[in-house]
């Protein structure tokens, strides 16, 4: 067994980030009542170090700071240090992450913010080597020692400045939507489209799935070829890229360079599962075989790596192993040659081991220039013979690189990413059928409802070893409805809209400031924070806020709900005018504002084939549409009235008014494009 020279408080904690810090010479302690305290009583200033287990640069900092003896001991002697982990506890990343924004006028990770005893933050920054970290640690505290009405006033007026960010997206109270904007945002967001790459110009590459998942809407529904064509162009590079795990499927996080080609190596779920969401509409408009390999290979990429035994997902693969990052993912001229014998010729042209797939250290990173039907062409094979060739190659080097030591795995379940993977498989299975896509969400759902809610119906955010813990926040909230409100349109099962409407009104009662109509990140429960923040802006997962303005919207129609309705649309209007600075931040927003434009219809369905004619509809591409299907009323709105029997009737409605029932898919389809 190891034996560890220094073991802290954060050994009894279940988050993989802070148990990798565990054994650091530093007196790390969760955040908590305890290290709050004791910075009170002692008058200690707290250092607050903030990071994620998939992070290379907290690894790197780690190493050189953090079990070090000598910055330990002067972390030690001056301040109470806490250790967060800011995907289990995204509330005091926000705050914090604000503090250094505003400080520095930048932010990442490691995330490392001073505060007073309070927790008011006075001092922040993010990596720093170890000689720079010293240096800043104690020039601060001599600061605080010697000037402590200064620091106390600097700290005053910083606070202010984090409350003052809280109140700037929603400056534009009652400015009302302009109808002029959606193509305004089109617009200039086409001014930054890499025509070449795919994606925005430049570098590091962000996916961001809910940029082009609005994109593909606007381009379907103005019928626009510039974005439709743009957003087949990402599609493909990223998915022939480095980013994309050619051999196992997944995406990685983000790219370093503007060709998708080197990834930061760390795969995350929330972008897994957003793509998964992404690829299947894509295919719904353009049956491409390359979306669908995406799809297939991605959630047998989840199902292997990130599934627990309960049926929950997993956060993250960690970017490093063995200390080095993306070693388990490349390759060697030599192995490959040795591995593949004969076949290595054909393999280093399919995948690029040649200058362009060169990386570092005599290591290759495996990517696609050509689709298979032209490569097959070039090479005058059976397009057959091909896909047979790659799915071989696949396999060996698969089961070479289950011999590798495999890259750390955070293996906290979240209740928010797993509702994104519900809703990604969702997706999946409206597009391809596949019952088994379905049965997982189904099993995941019931998972998050059984192990991850407690006996009054209310969230909680984080799950390992047979415990739930941490409240549920806003992103919880939302996404779970989310999820839950899509499984209801997919499969007629009225108890998940039940739960969906449950969770909204827990999230009215205890999230929503009804004078500014903002929904906060933390609910009224929680007081061991310094503010209370809001979050509006999309980023790598849509805000918070944007996901419940689109619930409401959904759920006004299905729960005969206008209040809902009124309250999505106030949202909006508060918001719609910080939209054109910053078209990316606002998609998911402008995805409502594509609903709320007058082109959406609700399509009841109800009879004994309800089920089967909603999956023949869903196969379509139908972002406008919110679906409610059943074989009886249901006492639902949407179908009161509306059974005959023998018949299953499609009715076809806008805004609750409804043209005559059809019976078919086809009939249906052609009065929605029509429209």
């Amino acid at each position: 067994m190891e034996q560890f020279n220094h073991t802290n408080a954060l050994i009894h904690e279940t988050s993989p980030y802070l148990l990798q810090h565990a054994h650091n010479p530093v007196n790390w302690q969760p955040w908590g009542e305890k290290a709050l305290n004791q910075a009170k009583t002692e008058n200690k200033l707290l250092l607050i170090s903030i990071g994620y287990s998939a992070c290379h640069w907290c690894h790197v900092m780690e190493h050189e700071s953090f079990e070090d003896a000598e910055v330990a001991q002067i972390m030690n002697n001056h301040f109470v240090c806490i250790k967060v982990d800011r995907e289990e506890r995204p509330d005091i990343d926000h705050i914090y992450m604000t503090a250094v924004q505003l400080l520095t006028g930048r932010g990442g990770w490691p995330l490392n913010c001073i505060t007073l005893p309070d927790g008011r933050p006075i001092w922040g920054g993010t990596y720093f080597q170890k000689e720079k970290w010293i240096q800043a640690l104690e020039a601060v505290s001599i600061f605080y020692a010697e000037n402590p009405k200064e620091t106390f006033e600097y700290a005053a007026k910083l606070q202010q400045g984090i409350d003052q960010n809280s109140l700037v997206p929603i400056s534009g109270e009652n400015a009302g939507i302009d109808p002029l904007l959606l193509p305004s945002l089109l617009k200039k967001w086409q001014s930054y489209f890499d025509t070449k790459n795919g994606g925005t110009k430049g570098a590091p590459k962000f996916m961001l799935p809910n940029n082009w998942q609005f994109l593909l809407q606007a381009g379907q529904q103005f019928q626009d070829q510039t974005i439709l064509d743009q957003v087949k162009l990402t599609l493909q590079k990223m998915a022939f890229g480095g980013l994309y795990d050619q051999i196992s499927g997944g995406f990685a996080r983000y790219s370093t360079d503007e060709n998708w080609k080197v990834p930061h190596f760390e795969k995350m779920l929330y972008d897994n599962t957003q793509l998964l969401s992404l690829y299947a509409e894509a295919y719904q408009t353009d049956p491409n075989p390359l979306y669908r390999q995406v799809v297939s290979e991605t959630i047998e990429f989840l199902k292997r790596e990130l599934l627990s035994p309960e049926i929950g997902f997993y956060s993250a693969l960690d970017a490093d192993s063995e200390g080095e990052e993306g070693k388990f993912y490349t390759w060697t001229k030599p192995e490959l040659q040795q591995l593949l014998g004969s076949d290595f010729d054909l393999f280093s042209d399919y995948y690029n081991v040649n200058s362009f797939g060169f990386w570092e250290h005599n290591q290759y990173i495996l990517m696609r220039t050509e689709d298979d039907h032209s490569f097959a062409q070039k090479h005058q094979l059976a397009i057959d013979d091909l896909k047979a060739k790659v799915h071989s190659w696949k396999q060996l080097l698969l089961n070479e690189r289950a011999k590798r030591v495999r890259p750390g795995l955070d293996d906290k379940i979240l209740a928010s990413w797993n509702a994104l993977t519900i809703s990604g498989l969702v997706n999946c299975y409206r597009a391809f059928g596949n019952a088994e896509y379905l049965e997982l969400a189904l099993v995941n759902a019931s998972f998050l409802k059984e192990k991850m809610m407690n006996a009054d119906g209310k969230l909680l955010h984080s799950y390992k070893n047979n415990q739930a813990k941490i409240s549920g926040f806003l992103e919880d909230y939302t996404l779970v409805t989310e999820s839950f409100t899509a499984i209801f349109e997919t499969t007629g099962q009225k108890e998940w809209l039940d739960t969906a409407q449950h969770l909204t009104e827990i999230t009215f009662q205890e999230f929503f400031d009804e004078q500014k109509s903002i929904f906060y990140f933390t609910s009224t429960q929680q007081q061991d924070l310094i503010t209370r923040t809001i979050e509006i802006h999309d980023n790598v997962i849509p805000s918070s806020n944007s996901v419940m303005a689109k619930n409401l919207f959904r759920l006004s129609y299905l729960l005969d709900r206008p209040d809902y309705l009124k309250t999505s649309q106030k949202m909006l209007d508060l918001i719609s005018g910080n939209m054109s600075d910053y078209p990316s931040g606002y998609s998911n927003w402008s995805q409502l504002m594509l609903d709320l434009s007058g082109n959406h219809f609700e399509v009841a369905i109800v009879g004994e084939n309800a089920i089967s004619l909603l999956n023949g509809l869903q196969k379509n591409y139908l972002p406008n549409v919110i679906f409610c299907a059943g074989t009886t009323e249901n006492g639902l709105p949407l179908l009161q009235s509306r059974y005959v029997s023998g018949k299953t009737l499609i009715y076809i409605c806008q805004d609750n008014s409804c043209q005559l029932p059809v019976e078919t898919v086809a009939e249906a389809i052609e009065i929605i494009r029509k429209q």
